[in-house]
């Protein structure tokens, strides 16, 4: 390893600077629907910075403040790497060792590289990328697979193919640049003993890894495209689109990670297109895989676009590719993070380099959406070709407006017919309400749970998945195995358990098979943001029919939630029903038991992982429990009756290596039940300053919560306030059509409405 104590780093040139700056502003950037004469004569570069691109940009440098600024520590990154010298060695560790990441250092330090040399139009860049590139070609001609063999399907350069997919996008976008600084001979020598061998690898040698549809195959597509785009080698190409032709292969699963080769043919970057994307743009994965996967698909989209333009890639399923940069961003909370859907690492968000060119990208291929801008303002870069460009410009001139985050429905599946994500949206209040499909091998078994943010703190979390990505200490930086033993489990979420059983018994392939359904969104009344959705599939012979809404009150400081779970079965079972809560437990109106010795909950399931640290049964009506997190208030108000139990736990039982975070939930436990409803409300209000030691509205508003109908048609909840107001919710169970009318009498008093609810 070399150490320095300082660098002095060479800038753009002092020649080619006084030349920019002295462009006049208005220079015409030429429109991306224009010139295509240097792609078509397969000019290079033209994967994603294209010739006339390099044009516009040396045109602008130094009148687009993001530009400029991006460009300067991209240079001064890619100048220290250059001081250090080369290193590409031989492959020997998982996630966060040395030899990994010194691989996947080299695959960005040479795309950013590569970039380099075509904007500033210096050699050195050119000269850095070529040595690296012939490193790359005399390792690998000889480079066996690699040592660590707990992948299902083994890179070379790195444990999985995955990571060798990863390298490969980047680099083909180095060689492009570079394309026409190497000559003709060293070109064959790097497609001959390096590229074309690399793609094949990843492809025909690893189709358990490729020939599925799956975030792995996405970017396994995208590379073996990209490095044929730049090659102009057809048969690549079309292997990257359409997948591995005529390939017989046993279909059983092979992956840790859950994938299956394809049982039915479909495969390749179109098929990965189809059918994980729902027309709305939601990624049946979730968010944080959407994510990681949506680089591959834009990169490798751009690339399509600018060298094969007659495919239309951005129109394909009805331009589904821009719509899902909306839907990604809309399942972020107010800081920019995503929501912890199925396995997603917290605190991942969209100030991620995969973000900033999804946000270029949607911006300049798109509808030139103005809050695509005042996202980029945000993430404080762009990307150093055509996209960035026009960002920056666009910001530049003023055209920036905020990225407007309103509740959203976003359905699930192919056809968007196999359920959804329900965001519910009411000033700082966001409610993510999950009764999704599966969600493919990183799905969670969580039918109907939800979780809750306050202007970007979790109130009631999703615990997300249990993996320390990319540090080598926490078993190589992989899944470990309380990902399959808790987070997956039904119990480790805001949902039902039955019978200490997880939804569909916990089988992928039954689990797989079954989505929840909506019964309807409606978001229409700024006072009201309301969703419900039924599971009939999650427990045979049990339906599952739960309402949410975030309800603004003038008698509340904040808008809150109210939840409705309707259970209905055909025999009597134990019900389990957890409030994960963040926070400092501050009151309640039960008397609860500590027990002496801490012993976990159950034996599997998730239930091994739960120690009981405190025991009670119901004593009144409504179970009442505050808590603080953050320096703000909330009270949980549950409807309970005298013979439901209530349970403290924490997670943490059975983790002798400290793999789980050591969190809590208050769990209502309904013993020999048969149907049942499950009425809770939360509140948010008042604060806490440590500053000035004061707390303000620090207690509930709510002074009961009440049944007052439940039938199979309608069910409604009285909520009264302290000043004595009682207001009425009332949820149509069966006709929720928005013309469907409705004439109820409760109590002697008549109730009517349209729509799927009626809240007076």
């Amino acid at each position: 390893m070399k150490f320095i104590q300082s660098i002095t780093l060479k800038l753009v040139p002092a020649v080619l600077l006084i030349s920019l700056f002295s462009c006049k502003e208005e220079v015409t950037v030429v429109s991306k629907e224009e010139d295509k004469t240097a792609s078509e004569q397969g000019a290079h570069p033209n994967l994603i910075l294209t010739a006339q691109g390099v044009k516009d940009i040396r045109a602008q440098l130094g009148n687009i403040p993001i530009f400029d600024a991006t460009l300067k520590a991209v240079q001064e990154e890619v100048d220290a790497e250059i001081f250090l010298g080369i290193d590409t060695p031989i492959p020997e560790d998982y996630s966060g060792g040395y030899t990994h990441v010194r691989h996947k250092s080299n695959m960005i330090i040479l795309q950013k590289a590569g970039v380099l040399y075509q904007i500033l139009d210096d050699e050195k860049y050119a000269k850095y990328v070529k040595d690296m590139l012939m490193q790359y070609e005399a390792m690998y001609k000889t480079l066996p697979l690699h040592p660590k063999t707990r992948s299902y399907a083994r890179g070379k350069l790195f444990w999985q193919c995955l990571n060798d997919a990863n390298w490969l996008v980047y680099v083909s976008q180095a060689y492009d640049c570079v394309y026409n600084y190497l000559s003709e001979e060293e070109r064959n020598k790097l497609e001959t003993n390096l590229f074309k061998p690399f793609a094949d690898h990843i492809s025909v040698d690893s189709p358990q890894f490729y020939q599925r549809v799956h975030n792995h195959s996405t970017w396994g597509n995208a590379a073996v495209g990209m490095i044929g785009l730049v090659m102009n080698d057809q048969e690549l190409i079309d292997r990257a689109l359409y997948g591995i032709k005529d390939l017989k292969l046993d279909t059983k699963e092979k992956d840790d990670d859950g994938g299956f080769l394809n049982k039915d043919g479909k495969a390749g970057f179109l098929a990965n297109i189809e059918e994980p994307f729902s027309p709305d743009g939601y990624y049946n994965e979730g968010p944080y895989y959407q994510r990681y996967a949506m680089y591959p698909f834009l990169i490798f989209a751009e690339g399509l676009h600018n060298v094969k333009p007659e495919l239309k890639i951005f129109e394909y399923k009805e331009g589904v590719l821009l719509k899902s940069i909306n839907a990604l961003l809309n399942l972020s909370d107010a800081d920019g993070d995503f929501f912890p859907l199925n396995d997603g690492q917290k605190g991942m968000s969209y100030y991620n380099d995969a973000l900033v060119t999804a946000t270029d990208i949607s911006y300049y291929f798109g509808t030139q959406d103005p809050g695509l801008l005042s996202i980029a303002e945000k993430q404080n870069k762009v990307l150093l070709d055509d996209s960035g460009l026009a960002v920056a410009l666009g910001i530049k001139n003023g055209l920036a407006k905020p990225f407007d985050k309103k509740s959203i429905n976003l359905s699930d599946g192919p056809e968007g017919t196999q359920g959804g994500v329900g965001i519910l949206r009411n000033e700082d209040i966001e409610l993510v309400f999950k009764y999704a499909a599966q969600g493919s091998s990183h799905g969670h078994y969580d039918k109907l749970s939800y979780s809750l943010y306050e202007n970007g703190e979790e109130v009631i979390q999703d615990y997300g998945l249990a993996r320390f990505v990319n540090i080598e200490q926490k078993g190589g930086g992989n899944y470990l195995k309380e990902n399959k033993t808790w987070a997956k489990q039904t119990i480790a979420h805001n949902t039902v358990t039955q019978n200490e059983m997880s939804h569909f018994n916990g089988k992928y392939e039954i689990g797989s098979q079954n989505h929840s359904v909506l019964h309807y969104f409606s978001s229409e009344n700024d006072n009201v943001q309301a969703a419900s959705a039924k599971e009939v599939n999650a427990y045979p012979g049990t339906e599952m029919l739960r309402t949410m809404a975030i309800i603004k009150d003038p008698d509340f400081e904040k808008p809150y939630v109210l939840d409705i779970m309707k259970v209905v079965s055909n025999k009597a079972n134990q019900y389990d029903f957890p409030y994960y809560f963040l926070g400092q437990v501050l009151n309640t109106n039960f008397e609860y038991k500590v027990p002496e010795t801490l012993k976990a909950l159950g034996s599997k399931n998730g239930y091994q992982h739960l120690y009981v640290e405190g025991t009670a049964k119901s004593e009144t009506e409504n179970t009442k429990f505050s808590w603080l997190n953050k320096g703000k208030f909330y009270t949980l108000t549950t409807i309970t009756g005298n013979t439901d139990e209530l349970l403290f736990t924490r997670i943490g039982a059975n983790d002798p290596e400290f793999n789980l975070r050591r969190e809590a939930a208050l769990m209502l436990r309904r013993k020999n039940t048969q149907n049942t409803l499950f009425v809770s409300a939360i509140e948010a209000h008042g604060s806490y300053s440590p500053v000035t030691e004061s707390a303000v509205n620090s207690n509930s508003a709510i002074t009961a919560l009440k049944v007052v109908l439940d039938t199979e048609d309608y069910t409604a909840i009285a909520i009264t306030n302290v000043n004595g107001t009682t207001k009425l919710f009332i949820t149509a169970n069966t006709n929720a059509g928005k013309e469907a009318k409705h004439n109820l009498k409760i109590n002697n008093k008549d109730y009517e409405w349209s729509g799927p609810y009626c809240f007076k």
